[in-house]
């Protein structure tokens, strides 16, 4: 469980908190105590959810590129970061295929001008950089992918996540001495309130709510290593605590615990269900649709194993707990305390 106490007061440095899993982070954060500035582009969708948290309000919140060497220097000379979690990226394989190049230049080279602009930042502890569980070379057998399998990725997407892992660890072993502690974190697909991204199954699924229609699925049958947003969260705070305090790993995966990933279309009618919109359901998407692995599932058993972290949350708790907060956003509910109380049910759990 992160600890508050080891949080409180604490520098931190966060990249992409405007996005959906970078917004839930930066309020976590700001919960235990810690002094968190969030450097991003500007928020992309409306709704948005920092928008919605009120995140990207004052000094705490700098809007700006990954890729913009001045810009990232400025900010680390400002907050004079003890921890850096980064977490901005294109993350998504359709937009991968319509801009490869742009999604590699920001997930590698955009991560390389991060750690360059931390290098010899003083007092500086940990550094731990998102990637994914896609960046695994997958042979579509369904197996549960560990930590020294091997990288690959076929989508301009996975394999520009598997070139960050390998550049990371380049500067880790180059430079930690100026960097303290460099590791990745690699977790399952997440689900939760507050995503309106493109081609994902819960915003699609909200949006075919309100358009009153069934949800249009490119692959129904596709399985994922569903998990709530908290759920991998939890486990880069404690990740990073760890790494801090001594801990020496390169990478570690999160995810949900060992039971077979749901499908796809399993996702869509246990949503559906538990917000209340049981009639629509779904249909096959017409045409002929990007390239996408049928089967991904990931072993968290290390992280476990090293780290005061597990899943607490089933599947069917976590499509449960993030219907109950679109249901609550489409009540005009006042989603910065909906999110809070989900936070604080969560840290429950861990208790």
């Amino acid at each position: 469980m992160p600890d508050a106490a080891f949080w409180r007061g604490r520098r931190v440095l966060l990249t992409g908190h405007t996005g959906f899993k970078g917004a839930w982070c930066m309020a976590w954060l700001r919960r235990m105590g810690a002094e968190v500035t969030g450097y991003s582009l500007a928020p992309e969708t409306a709704p948005n959810l920092s928008r919605l948290l009120g995140l990207v309000d004052g000094g705490a919140s700098v809007l700006g590129d990954i890729r913009d060497a001045a810009g990232l220097a400025a900010v680390v000379a400002r907050v004079r970061p003890q921890l850096v979690l980064h977490m901005a990226a294109q993350a998504l394989v359709r937009r991968s295929y319509a801009a490869p190049l742009e999604t590699f230049e920001i997930n590698v080279q955009g991560t390389l001008r991060v750690l360059e602009a931390l290098r010899g930042s003083p007092g500086l502890e940990a550094v731990l950089v998102v990637t994914s569980d896609k960046v695994y070379e997958n042979d579509g057998s369904g197996r549960f992918f560990i930590e020294t399998d091997r990288l690959g990725g076929s989508d301009p997407y996975s394999a520009s996540k598997a070139a960050c892992e390998i550049a990371t660890a380049s500067f880790a072993r180059s430079f930690g001495g100026e960097l303290g502690a460099v590791a990745t974190a690699r977790a399952g697909n997440v689900i939760g309130g507050g995503d309106w991204s493109a081609d994902r199954i819960v915003p699609d699924l909200w949006r075919a709510q309100q358009a009153g229609r069934p949800v249009s699925l490119r692959y129904p049958l596709a399985t994922r290593p569903w998990q709530h947003v908290l759920e991998p969260i939890a486990g880069y705070l404690d990740f990073m605590e760890a790494l801090a305090l001594g801990l020496r790993e390169p990478t570690l995966n999160f995810g949900p615990p060992d039971e077979r990933p749901e499908t796809v279309s399993a996702v869509a009618e246990a949503f559906q269900s538990a917000y209340g919109a049981r009639g629509l359901g779904w249909e096959q998407a017409p045409g002929v649709h990007l390239k996408e692995a049928p089967t991904l599932a990931i072993n968290a058993g290390r992280a476990a194993g090293l780290l005061p972290w597990r899943p607490r949350l089933s599947a069917a708790e976590a499509i449960t707990w993030t219907a109950q907060w679109y249901a609550a956003f489409d009540a005009g509910v006042d989603m910065a305390a909906f999110t809070a109380a989900q936070i604080a049910a969560y840290e429950d759990r861990l208790a």
